[in-house]
């Protein structure tokens, strides 16, 4: 098949079939899994070639800091499955955060944020764009007229996360990349919690989407990764110099497991959601919770939104139980089957408490501002039996509370 048609037939599948399929660049061997490519530079056939390649008059490979192989498959099917222009993969989820904001912001420009968000992302946009005159009001991303209200003449970025971490508060991405478009500012939307399964940030209105490969996307717990996406003027005049010169790359080795990850991500995310839904309702009758966070349930204090911008609640739950600090480490000590980590989105149920690993480094006021009760427990499901990972939760909540 020509390269054009192929590229007309990947544009019309289906999500599950661009995640198997997507991108696909054979060698000559024509393998049937993707090649992993395991190098660090590439050879010319001559100095008149190498010359071409690094001005930019022949297509091809010059180091893989740059690019590679194995890596532009991730980069492709990732694209063609959110619907971007252009992705650039990272080496972790930070990477792709800080590449996004600071390859595009300048000394004496501003940036909004929603103040709901995890806790390295705050550092970036407090403290390290602070360190180079960049300054940042942080708001209430619920609230419309905050955004409208916190615009500078030099505003350049509107950043969020939505569903935030790690209390599932959602902001209205279609309506916040409005606001910003009217005023020419650039909307960046971290995906990680709802996936690219769940919500299209791009489709709604927004200028760039990132994530954490290293969450739901790889979705075993086995490596780093990270991506940004967006158009080819933003990812190729920002995002590419950026990455080439600061050099937070991917490795060849994690983008390959990325790329085979990507092809189970639809069956995981279905299942994973299916049972976060019986564990927020589970919860929500379970004594000694005293409050369940779930954006597929009817309580969540902003349902209609999840209902909108997202086809289904997602894997991630909050709850609070009894006791604050002290019961939530019993409750959490009590757990035999659902593993205690910071990390998240791995075939394997894990909790962690925010207040004292997340979402540490923030005040109390800080915490109290946002929702992060001592109590509080950010749960993530994985994909064992509900059965299996209610009992779990039964036998820890009677061991913490009686």
């Amino acid at each position: 098949m020509a390269k054009d048609d192929q590229k007309s037939a990947e544009r019309a599948w289906r999500p599950e079939t661009a995640l198997v399929h997507g991108g696909t660049a054979r060698s000559q061997w024509n393998e049937t899994a993707e090649a992993l490519f395991l190098t660090q530079g590439y050879v010319y056939d001559t100095a008149e070639q190498a010359e071409a390649r690094f001005n930019g008059q022949s297509p091809g490979h010059q180091y893989t800091r740059y690019s590679n192989p194995t890596i532009s498959m991730f980069e492709d099917r990732l694209k063609l499955f959110e619907g971007a222009e252009e992705c650039r993969a990272t080496a972790t989820g930070m990477a792709a955060v800080t590449a996004s904001v600071l390859s595009y912001v300048k000394t004496g420009d501003h940036i909004v944020a929603a103040r709901a968000m995890f806790g390295s992302c705050r550092n970036v946009i407090e403290t390290i764009c602070g360190r180079f005159g960049i300054t940042s009001t942080l708001i209430d991303g619920k609230d419309l007229d905050a955004w409208r209200a916190a615009i500078r003449p030099n505003t350049k970025i509107f950043f969020f996360e939505t569903p935030s971490n790690p209390n599932l508060e959602l902001v209205d991405i279609e309506a916040v990349s409005k606001i910003g478009h009217e005023h020419g500012i650039l909307t960046i939307v971290d995906n990680v919690f709802a996936t690219p399964m769940l919500q299209r940030p791009l489709a709604l209105g927004a200028d760039v989407v990132v994530y954490s490969a290293t969450k739901h996307i790889d979705g075993q717990g086995r490596c780093l990764g990270g991506a940004v996406l967006g158009s080819s003027d933003f990812i190729i005049k920002y995002v590419q110099d950026w990455l080439r010169q600061t050099g937070p790359s991917l490795g060849p080795f994690n983008a390959w497991v990325l790329l085979k990850s990507l092809e189970t991500m639809p069956v995981r995310i279905q299942a994973q959601c299916a049972t976060a839904a019986k564990i927020s309702d589970f919860l929500a009758a379970a004594k000694g919770v005293t409050r369940v966070l779930y954006p597929g349930r009817s309580d969540h204090p902003q349902a209609a939104l999840a209902a909108k911008q997202m086809p289904g609640g997602g894997q991630m739950i909050a709850f609070e139980v009894e006791g604050g600090k002290q019961g939530a480490f019993r409750f959490l000590n009590a757990l035999r089957l659902i593993i205690i980590s910071n990390n998240l989105g791995d075939a394997k149920s894990i909790v962690t408490h925010p207040a004292t690993t997340t979402h540490f480094r923030l005040t109390q006021p800080q915490r109290d501002e946002l929702g992060i009760s001592d109590g509080m427990i950010r749960l993530s499901i994985g994909l064992e039996a509900a059965e299996d990972i209610a009992d779990d939760l039964t036998n820890a909540l009677r061991a913490a509370h009686g």
